[in-house]
């Protein structure tokens, strides 16, 4: 039996059965959850007075993202949470249930028959105790990333051939992101290529945002970026830059603060960690 799971997803952890109306509290608090979480996500402008009904435009759905036999969960999630931003309902190793994929980075498991839907990870238990939610995460990260520009970052190379990369979400504001660079000369040393992204953690249009923008437009990107992460001040600049795209790439792959680093190989390493700690954990020996 698979136990319920404290999970980063804005749904309940809980077992949840449409058809009974002894459901239907729990069900419309669930559904008032999702939306407004999906307003702040999906950044939904417009939402009806009263009731909140949430006005969206309807997903387009690519076939191939849909397993066979899906078709009634599909159905009932559309007709009973029709904003769910469905991407893809994909197999999964329990009989019976889909794993649902949606636009957000979010995901949920739902029922064949189209009665049930869980939040969480699912386990698969053995000699080691192997998270199959965040392995198909990881598989969309390293999709996500690898279809990022190499100009469209900023990058900090070693001075010999990288033994791997990291793509890093960066605020120039956080503290954490400034702890992280100063130890740039010791990562890089390691073998390891840094690949920043902007991700302004106050949103975009705000004082970090312009700040983020002006580094990226300016003739040096690497050295306007560290004077940005050393307390100084850099001219204002204004050009075509990828710094929204990026910060919703950074919703997309499940960035929830600054910074995120993405390993080569898709796993999401909230946070700061010193030179030979972030060196252990994504798989190197330190030397």
């Amino acid at each position: 039996m698979i136990s319920p799971v404290t999970s980063r997803n804005y749904f309940p952890s809980a077992w949840l059965e449409y058809g009974k109306q002894s459901n239907q509290e729990k069900t419309l608090n669930f559904l008032e959850v999702m939306k407004r979480n999906w307003i702040r996500e999906l950044k939904i402008a417009s939402v009806l007075s009263g009731l909140g009904l949430i006005v969206c435009t309807s997903i387009a759905f690519a076939q191939d993202n849909f397993a066979e036999g899906s078709e009634v969960l599909r159905a009932q999630l559309t007709k009973s949470l029709q904003n769910l931003p469905i991407t893809g309902i994909y197999d999964t190793e329990l009989d019976g249930f889909f794993y649902v994929e949606m636009e957000n980075g979010q995901s949920l498991y739902g029922s064949a028959d189209g009665k049930y839907i869980f939040s969480g990870d699912l386990y698969r238990l053995g000699a080691q105790v192997e998270n199959l939610a965040e392995t198909r995460r990881s598989v969309k990260r390293v999709e996500l990333m690898n279809a990022v520009p190499r100009e469209h970052m900023v990058v900090f190379s070693p001075s010999t051939p990288a033994k791997t990369h990291i793509s890093v979400f960066t605020d120039v504001d956080c503290g954490y992101c400034r702890k992280l660079h100063l130890e740039m000369d010791e990562i890089n040393a390691l073998g390891i290529e840094v690949r920043y992204l902007a991700y302004p953690r106050q949103g975009l249009g705000t004082p970090t945002y312009t700040k983020i923008v002006s580094a990226w437009c300016a003739a040096n990107p690497n050295d306007a970026l560290t004077a940005l992460k050393t307390g100084k001040s850099i001219p204002t600049k204004h050009c075509d830059n990828p710094v929204a795209d990026q910060y919703d790439l950074g919703q997309q792959v499940g960035v929830t603060g600054t910074p995120a680093i993405v390993t080569a190989d898709g796993r999401l390493l909230p946070g700061y960690m010193p030179a030979d700690r972030l060196a252990e954990a994504i798989g190197l020996d330190g030397r």
